[in-house]
Parts: C-alpha cells; sequence; structure tokens
C-alpha cells in the first residue's frame, strides 16, 4: 500500500481546502521502479479526484 493521505482542511472564511500527499514524492527513498510506475499513476488519479472538487 502506498501512503495516499489526502487533507481536508477547514479554512478561517469558511472555506475548505483539500490537498494530498504526492506519493512519488514519499516513494523516492525506495528503489523499486515498479513501485515508481504504481506511484505515478497513483499520483495522477489523486491529482484528478482533488481537481475534480
Amino acid at each position: 500500500m502506498l501512503p495516499c493521505n489526502v487533507i481536508v482542511r477547514a479554512t478561517g472564511d469558511g472555506a475548505v481546502t483539500v490537498s494530498a500527499v504526492d506519493p512519488v514524492a514519499s516513494m523516492q527513498a525506495v528503489e523499486n521502479e515498479g513501485l515508481s510506475a504504481v506511484a505515478g499513476t497513483v499520483r495522477a488519479m489523486l491529482a484528478k479526484a482533488v481537481e475534480a472538487i
């Protein structure tokens, strides 16, 4: 499993901010090309989900 943390934060003006931890950055220390490819796919999926909000 990859660390795919998503943060939902209420701001002072009543708005909400949504962000996600970059799985590619989280996996830089792991020397596994297969895992790096999966992390890239997950990054794209998370970005698409956050942009859709």
